[in-house]
């Protein structure tokens, strides 16, 4: 029996592409649910144990509390990660528009299928279009397609929303558009992991809060931050035992 907690905001898809006119979400919010949900992932592929793989990733599949807290839900199509990689899943499941074309292919899910469905994620956070339309020109009826010819011709912003291309720095714009990219490869084994993309995430938040940091903070030896402002209040992240970070060195950096 799964029970889950009450959820008054509803799904992602629903923030995304709802109909509320009054309601304004901020580019800062879509952007840190986008981060939350890829660590929920990030730990049932690397934490989990054993590890998970999710198999149907979409916003409909992210659910949001009081705080617009992203929870992962839903693993009706959830399998166990395989621990011999000739080990094939016989029945693909999952939702058209999110599906990783190899997976459909092979049949064999991996981490990098959730990957892949991942960056659709990301494609509907920076266009604010539903993946799939049933009506215009076929070319832009898919919204994977569209976004991976407009970054094929080197023009990201004919697809990106006109709000967020107002507000934004252009640099935020092309990184989140990259990892998306990145994420969409046609091939499992060039895509990043999880963990890769949650990093990549949490950097882009950074510019956004701080963007006078630039988008070139590699050579910033900081920890990962623990814990993040939102507009309602703070949420407070668990250190993972893994990263042999002392509690007083994380209480004292990140005083509030």
């Amino acid at each position: 029996m799964l029970v889950y907690e009450f959820i008054p905001n509803g799904t992602l898809f629903q923030l995304i592409h709802g109909r509320n006119e009054t309601l304004q979400i901020s580019f800062s919010t879509l952007l840190r649910i986008a981060h939350e949900a890829a660590e929920g992932l990030h730990f049932l592929h690397s934490y989990a144990s054993p590890p998970i793989i999710h198999g149907d990733v979409k916003t409909s599949n992210i659910l949001l509390d009081e705080n617009y807290m992203a929870k992962v839900s839903d693993f009706g199509a959830s399998v166990l990660a395989p621990s011999d990689k000739e080990q094939y899943v016989t029945m693909v499941q999952g939702t058209v528009g999110y599906l990783d074309p190899e997976y459909m292919q092979t049949c064999q899910l991996t981490e990098k299928s959730d990957v892949y469905s991942f960056g659709v994620i990301l494609l509907e956070v920076l266009t604010g279009e539903a993946t799939l339309k049933l009506y215009g020109p076929e070319e832009k009826r898919s919204l994977t397609s569209n976004f991976l010819s407009a970054m094929k011709q080197n023009d990201l912003c004919a697809v990106v929303a006109s709000h967020i291309k107002e507000q934004e720095r252009i640099e935020l714009i092309r990184g989140l558009g990259e990892l998306a990219q990145n994420c969409l490869d046609m091939c499992g084994s060039n895509r990043p992991s999880m963990k890769e993309v949650a990093d990549e995430l949490n950097r882009l938040r950074k510019l956004l809060l701080h963007p006078w940091l630039g988008l070139n903070t590699e050579e910033m030896e900081t920890p990962a931050d623990t814990s993040f402002q939102t507009e309602n209040s703070i949420v407070e992240y668990p250190v993972l035992e893994s990263q042999n970070l002392p509690i007083d060195s994380i209480s004292s950096n990140y005083a509030r």
